[in-house]
């Protein structure tokens, strides 16, 4: 029989304790995935929902971003396309490419090199040609993420800092961002989850009926996930505040 390797044996412990203990609190989860950890580099914490909507109904879509006061630990590179002074301004505030014009024909020529795309409301008509290349990676800018805006100084200060913005998937109801690297201290990824889950909350739709949240999972990259205890999840802002105590 072949030897199991160091990443399987913690794997199989995991599972193990996961069904001796069932649903989870958000602080065993990370001590769980931290644990399990055996790969080499930072790995992402994500968090994923299984929201009781149809996002296929107009009055039942969820989406929103959030402001992660851990950050994400990921550098962001934020393009902005505006004209005349808007530029002096995006470059001000850290703005890693900004262009008109130009950048919007670099990007049709495949120019990726950023990842989130700022822009000013009088540049969107430009960007509206790039609709199939932009709007499947999720870089088309959009007002409700708070990317289509004049005031592009702020915005990118806020994505750098760990804005993240998130939909569910109109496949099961599904919504799943990253919440911070497996590296940060219990602490900071309790603050971002807790942000997380209220937010989810707050966009709950006026139609939607019966249950809202019905699953949620906290994995890591290369982990497994961990189900945690829905019945619990209010107190998320507990555990932030006990373990940064």
């Amino acid at each position: 029989m072949a030897k199991l390797s160091k990443r399987q044996q913690k794997l199989g412990k995991l599972n193990t304790e996961v069904k001796e203990k069932g649903h989870l609190q958000a602080d065993e989860a990370l001590k769980m995935l931290k644990a399990a950890k055996a790969s080499k580099f930072d790995e992402t914490v994500e968090v994923h929902f299984r929201l009781g909507v149809n996002p296929k109904l107009n009055d039942q879509q969820v989406r929103s971003t959030v402001n992660l006061p851990g950050g994400t630990g990921k550098e962001v590179r934020v393009a902005v396309v505006c004209k005349g002074d808007k530029q002096k301004e995006a470059q001000d505030n850290g703005a890693d490419v900004v262009g008109a014009e130009d950048l919007v024909q670099k990007i049709g020529e495949g120019f990726m090199e950023f990842d989130k795309l700022v822009a000013t409301p009088d540049c969107m008509a430009m960007l509206s040609k790039l609709g199939k290349v932009l709007g499947p990676r999720g870089l088309m800018p959009n007002p409700k993420d708070g990317t289509v805006t004049p005031e592009v100084g702020k915005a990118i200060k806020e994505l750098k800092a760990g804005k993240v913005s998130f939909r569910a998937e109109k496949d099961g109801g599904v919504v799943q961002m990253g919440i911070g690297k497996i590296s940060f201290d219990d602490g900071r990824l309790l603050k971002n989850l807790a942000a997380v889950v209220d937010q989810v909350n707050k966009v709950k739709p006026a139609t939607c009926k019966g249950i809202y949240i019905k699953s949620v999972y906290l994995s890591s990259t290369m982990g497994p996930g961990l189900r945690l205890d829905v019945n619990k999840l209010q107190e998320v802002n507990k555990l932030a505040a006990a373990a940064t105590a």
